[in-house]
């Protein structure tokens, strides 16, 4: 019974590692890269339940990484709260189909690889509006985690848009990300998605992802990140444009 899975049980394999490897690389995407090309195979709460343990561990990593992640939760708690209560929100929305999740998905990730592309930058709002905007910006943000699995939208262009330096915008990325996993995991738990058995086979896509983590980052110093970059988010446009036309 096992052989007859094997070819799938790969095919996972190097989608995860492929995932650990833009990761390594950028810093961020490995639920971007793996929800695209998992979409493709699997329903999309399939796999979000896949993607839950590989991406908590690497996010949490990343998160607790660095100094400032005292400083980072005073400034992003309201960020923090706003995608925790767009996640139970969506709790709430009528049940859509696979077709409909799947064009969202693909949605997100043409919008985001453009956005990559163009390079960009949304002016960032003043110091006031952040109480405001943050917990927005979250809602949002884990209304579209819940739906599609895909934590990027609008969370990162609002991260990059508070002029951190790399490091804090790196454990940054790594908080808001571990916020969203946890609140999806728990969706997927109470919607019955997430079973012992889902984080099993969840815990398995590890390993792959954390080599090829470990590889991304030695290719960070090797090769140009904003070339990686580039063909990332040509990547996603590509795929997100199929994803929408299936």
């Amino acid at each position: 019974m096992f052989d007859a899975h094997l070819p799938e049980f790969f095919l996972v394999s190097t989608i995860f590692f492929g995932a650990g490897l833009v990761k390594g690389v950028l810093g961020m995407g490995l639920p971007t890269f793996a929800m695209g090309f998992l979409g493709l195979l699997m329903p999309v709460p399939q796999a979000a339940s896949l993607l839950t343990v590989p991406s908590l561990v690497t996010n949490l990593w990343q998160a607790l990484a660095g100094g400032a992640l005292r400083r980072l939760l005073q400034r992003l708690w309201g960020l923090q709260l706003g995608i925790l209560l767009g996640v139970a929100c969506a709790a709430w929305l009528p049940a859509t189909d696979e077709r409909f999740g799947r064009m969202l998905l693909g949605a997100c990730l043409l919008a985001y690889g453009l956005c990559g592309l163009a390079g960009w930058k949304p002016r960032p709002p003043a110091r006031a509006w952040e109480r405001v905007a943050a917990p927005l910006v979250g809602g949002v943000t884990g209304v579209i985690t819940a739906l599609t699995g895909v934590f990027v939208l609008p969370a990162v262009p609002y991260l990059q848009s508070l002029q951190l330096d790399r490091h804090q915008l790196a454990q940054a990325l790594g908080l808001s990300f571990t916020t969203s996993t946890l609140a999806l995991a728990a969706l997927l738990a109470a919607n019955r998605q997430l079973d012992l058995d889902g984080s099993v086979h969840s815990a398995l896509a590890l390993a792959p992802a954390l080599a090829g983590m470990v590889v991304g980052q030695k290719l960070r110093e090797e090769m140009s990140e904003a070339l990686f970059r580039r063909c990332f988010f040509v990547g996603l446009v590509l795929l997100g444009a199929w994803l929408v036309a299936r």
